[in-house]
């Protein structure tokens, strides 16, 4: 599976949520409202799949597929954060 195309767009954080992230995979599949949480420890983050009501929109079906979009999530993540705390930056991001 070959995820690309990774965005991360900030949100004023409500209930540990604080942005949210889409995606394209294998060139073909764009997901996005993948939801970015704050774990309750502080220590990390988890992801959250758009659902409608009671029902998922999308969701990994397997472990490695969710692997995956997890990690290049949280790279790309771990980039941008790099980026708004960098004083040299001239980057703001609202987080």
């Amino acid at each position: 599976m070959t995820i690309t195309e990774v965005q991360i767009d900030f949100i004023k954080p409500k209930d540990g949520l604080i942005a949210f992230a889409s995606l394209v995979i294998n060139g073909d599949v764009y997901l996005s409202s993948i939801g970015i949480h704050k774990k309750l420890d502080g220590l990390g983050y988890r992801l959250t799949y758009p659902c409608k009501g009671t029902h998922s929109v999308f969701y990994p079906i397997n472990r490695m597929a969710g692997q995956a979009i997890e990690a290049a999530i949280f790279k790309k993540l771990k980039e941008v954060m790099k980026k708004v705390n960098d004083p040299c930056s001239n980057t703001s991001i609202p987080i």
